[in-house]
């Protein structure tokens, strides 16, 4: 049995590190198996040695947090956990730095944990980028954000957000109403965001000047998209064709991030998705990124996460089986 004592610099952080009644480090210690206490303003661990130096560092870790300007919820707590038991706790600091944008009521929006990070690295950096993933990891709102930035900082002309309706066989014209009435709830989310990151009044006049285009696929066919931020939507729904079409949309000046997740896709039987096979086509091809999110980036409700993690173990089952 080994103790550590980790001073927290004062009583505000302490209570801060603590949670309400003490519920973050209830967590701290029944995820590691520690008895925990405090002593004045530090926090002091017991237990075997691994479980103990690596509940000093999620302290350490919690603390950078709330240096960083930063709250400290369960879902990051968890994540902490996660990144200490792997050995990779200080990479929590790095996350914090930096903001990807600045929301319409002058939020900054951070990265939340690595993955992320490495995505919004690779969309900077690369004209095309893929960010594969399961549901509330950020790939949508990140690639938002990041075009939001890119129009007001003037290096693109235009946003444009489009997704596959699938539901909907990419054939619209029987729905009643306009173009924009048929296809809302399926760009539902896209909206949100935007709406968040530019304020509902700027939106509003950007979508009215054409600034902000909001399409389905369908609608990108014969095209050539320059000088924009392009982002595609829920990929996983997407055709080979699709897919293809898509791409070779590619304008002078222009920037393509592609979201989806492998998962969950919604396609007829038989039927290819053509996010998967750009995936492996493309991952090698200079200028273009694959980023891969896993269960430890969703950023929502912890039990997110918990869903998350019992699909893929159950889809893992499941191809055991096959192949026997």
């Amino acid at each position: 049995m080994r103790t550590v004592r980790v001073e927290t610099g004062g009583a505000d952080k302490l209570q801060r590190v603590l949670g309400v009644f003490d519920e973050n480090l209830s967590v701290i210690a029944r995820e590691l198996e520690l008895y925990t206490r405090v002593e004045g303003t530090a926090i002091c661990l017991e237990g075997e040695d691994p479980n103990v130096t690596v509940g000093e560092k999620v302290i350490e870790s919690l603390l950078s947090v709330l240096d960083s300007g930063e709250e400290i919820d369960k879902s990051r707590l968890l994540y902490c956990i996660e990144l200490a038991k792997e050995g990779h706790a200080s990479d929590i600091e790095g996350v914090m730095q930096g903001v990807v944008a600045v929301s319409a009521r002058g939020k900054p929006v951070k990265c939340k944990t690595v993955g992320q990070k490495e995505y919004v690295s690779a969309i900077r950096k690369n004209t095309i980028t893929f960010g594969v993933g399961p549901a509330g990891t950020g790939k949508t709102y990140l690639a938002v954000c990041l075009a939001v930035a890119s129009y007001k900082e003037k290096r693109v002309e235009k946003i444009i957000l489009t997704r596959p309706a699938v539901e909907a066989g990419e054939k619209l014209g029987f729905l009643p109403g306009d173009l924009q009435t048929k296809v809302d709830p399926y760009l539902r989310p896209l909206y949100d965001a935007l709406q968040e990151m530019f304020g509902q009044e700027t939106y509003a006049k950007l979508m009215e000047k054409g600034a902000i285009e909001v399409a389905p696929l369908a609608y990108m066919r014969g095209r050539t998209l320059s000088d924009a931020f392009v982002i595609l939507d829920e990929a996983q729904n997407a055709t080979r064709e699709q897919m293809k079409m898509f791409l070779t949309r590619l304008g002078e000046g222009s920037k393509m991030v592609v979201t989806g997740d492998l998962t969950q896709t919604d396609l007829p039987e038989g039927k290819t998705s053509g996010l998967k096979q750009a995936v492996t086509l493309l991952k090698d091809v200079e200028d273009i990124a694959v980023c891969t999110l896993t269960e430890k980036d969703v950023v929502r409700h912890p039990l997110v996460m918990k869903i998350v993690r019992m699909y893929e173990r159950d889809s893992a089952r499941r191809s055991k089986g096959e192949k026997r």
